[in-house]
């Protein structure tokens, strides 16, 4: 799918139960919240509930956010589209730094900024994602290493600082964050 295609893939379609007991469609439609732009990177929102209560398919609620947060609430699961872009051609670091440091803070997550020196988005949340690249091309930058993706690949990202870089074009990815205690150990120490 081109890059182009994004704002169509992003369709969500949710299932419950209707009085009779029956299986229907209670969501069918765009992501419930948006910040940014598919073609040049956002956050855009699909689901988010709470992992420790029992499931009621009766419950015709839409959980879609319509406000973007990086991280899901405390005990709670999140699922979203996410977009990123390669960045501008000759765009200052400084400026690209900022400009980061800004979109952070607008979904609640400037404290989850690392180390902008080894990429502008360098982040660390408490969570478990499971993250699938859907669309384009882009690689999973680590504090040491990158992976490159190819689209339908999985990467399960455990709480450890990370950042995506696009190339050639924007890329889409579906993510699957799940609120998770974290253990943190100072680097060197195992885990006892």
């Amino acid at each position: 799918m081109p890059h182009a295609a994004f704002s169509d893939a992003m369709r969500r379609i949710v299932t419950g139960d209707g009085p009779d007991g029956r299986s229907l469609v209670i969501v069918d439609g765009p992501p419930s919240g948006e910040m940014g732009d598919p073609t040049i990177g956002g956050l855009f929102e699909i689901w988010h509930e709470a992992i420790g209560e029992k499931l009621d398919p009766r419950d015709a609620r839409d959980r879609g956010e319509t406000q973007p947060l990086l991280s899901p609430d405390k005990g709670k699961v999140k699922v979203r589209w996410f977009a990123i872009a390669p960045a501008p051609e000759g765009a200052p670091r400084d400026a690209i730094n900022a400009a980061v440091r800004q979109r952070f803070a607008e979904f609640g997550a400037a404290d989850h900024l690392r180390d902008q020196n080894r990429h502008p988005a360098m982040h660390q949340t408490d969570t478990l994602d499971i993250i699938c690249l859907i669309s384009g091309d882009a690689s999973l930058v680590l504090d040491d290493s990158e992976v490159r993706l190819k689209p339908g690949q999985i990467v399960i990202q455990r709480g450890v600082s990370h950042a995506w870089t696009a190339h050639g074009g924007p890329a889409l990815f579906l993510a699957v964050l799940i609120d998770r205690e974290m253990l943190r150990n100072s680097p060197g120490v195992g885990h006892g």
